[in-house]
């Protein structure tokens, strides 16, 4: 089959076309024919050599993807859950080594799958598992009371506008960041209250909430900076596995979407909020899948809103 990996370690151009052994769904395995990837920061440290020592295992090619859209191809023994050969389907990936979402198709487990959202192309159910539970798992992690307030930075990417919805649709007031080009777009996504990012955050958040917030999701990878922002016994959710200081009795909380792959319960409520209009599908732009380095190049650039996304 045709993935697309890297031999060697380096930039957007390490991405090429690679041809690997088709494989097949086993018992409680679900095999995808893969028609949309979206494109993640956390792909470039499969591409970079940021993982080296974890991948080092495995021979090369290395093949990046989280988030993976098509229709069911194969049931394994066991794993029916609900589905049927040729539903149009999303997952969660977990890539190690040769297995990840850029893939013409890739077998995950029956947990990993539900549903695409009704009416949503492949392009944009590609969009929604990994960087919706990400939030999921963020907002579990945090736990706040109902009617909280929540601050959320890095509002207007991905991840960031998926804790919004969420928080929203759980019933919190939200406090988020925005540049001035996308306050009307974190708006709409429900914020309560936008206030300029940047390295002055922590300080605007505390002007518009006094007292500090009750929890905060870290979106624009900032840690310490922070703090500020937080009432005394807050907590702070943090991607790519960031824990800062304990002051103050506020707790860090890394968020790991590993830990909760298989958790279909969760990502079948996430399809159920798409087919509501709570969450809302973004696709920045989409390449065909030999055109990865593009991708991969436009999304070091920054700014996109909403997803880059690999057709096959």
């Amino acid at each position: 089959m045709r993935a697309i990996g890297v031999n060697q370690y380096g930039g957007p151009e390490a991405l090429e076309v690679v041809e690997l052994p088709e494989p097949h769904a086993g018992p409680g395995q679900i095999r995808i024919r893969v028609h949309a990837a979206a494109v993640n920061p956390t792909d470039t440290y499969v591409r970079d050599g940021s993982r080296a020592e974890r991948q080092r295992k495995d021979p090369p090619p290395y093949v990046p993807g989280m988030d993976a859209a098509g229709v069911v191809d194969e049931i394994g023994e066991g794993a029916e859950g609900g589905l049927a050969l040729g539903d149009a389907v999303m997952a969660v990936v977990v890539p190690d080594g040769a297995h990840g979402a850029y893939a013409e198709y890739v077998v995950v487990p029956v947990g990993s799958v539900v549903r695409a959202p009704a009416g949503a192309d492949h392009a944009h159910a590609a969009t929604l598992p990994m960087n919706g539970m990400t939030a999921r798992r963020t907002l579990d992690l945090l736990d706040p009371e109902p009617g909280a307030t929540l601050a959320v930075t890095g509002a207007a990417g991905a991840y960031g506008g998926y804790v919004v919805q969420l928080a929203k649709a759980a019933g919190l007031r939200v406090v988020a960041d925005a540049s001035d080009a996308d306050v009307e777009l974190v708006r709409k996504l429900g914020a309560d209250v936008v206030v300029p990012r940047g390295d002055a955050v922590a300080e605007r958040i505390r002007e518009a909430v006094p007292r500090g917030v009750d929890a905060l999701a870290d979106g624009s990878v900032q840690g310490d900076l922070l703090l500020p922002a937080v009432r005394d016994g807050g907590r702070i959710a943090t991607v790519r596995g960031y824990r800062g200081p304990e002051e103050r009795g506020i707790t860090w909380h890394p968020v790991w979407v590993r830990d909760i792959a298989e958790d279909r319960e969760r990502l079948d409520a996430l399809r159920v909020l798409a087919e509501s209009g709570a969450v809302t599908l973004r696709v920045a732009a989409t390449y065909p899948a030999e055109r990865a380095p593009e991708a991969h190049a436009r999304l070091a650039e920054g700014g996109t809103r909403g997803r880059l996304v690999l057709e096959f």
